[in-house]
């Protein structure tokens, strides 16, 4: 498979595990990285509704209830930083 560099932001603990990781690692962070967008980019475009319930049933899978992310929203320093 012939590869392209590309440049994308992604938020600093992201960048920092990668620029960190060995080399054996980061090389299977890549690949890893390099099938996800190219399923992302090739597959089905899926409704932005259905992504989004997806998401929510993930996240309340994982313990995160509508209390929890409305105080994450408001907090400016751990959450998104909204203001109400």
């Amino acid at each position: 498979m012939t590869t392209a560099t590309i440049s994308i932001a992604v938020d600093a603990d992201s960048a920092r595990a990668l620029s960190q990781a060995p080399p054996e690692e980061r090389r299977k962070l890549e690949l890893l990285l390099s099938l996800r967008l190219r399923e992302l980019v090739t597959g089905p475009v899926r409704p932005l509704r259905e992504i989004m319930d997806q998401t929510g049933a993930e996240a309340e899978a994982r313990g995160l209830t509508s209390e929890i992310l409305e105080s994450l929203l408001r907090d400016p320093v751990g959450g998104l930083g909204r203001d109400e």
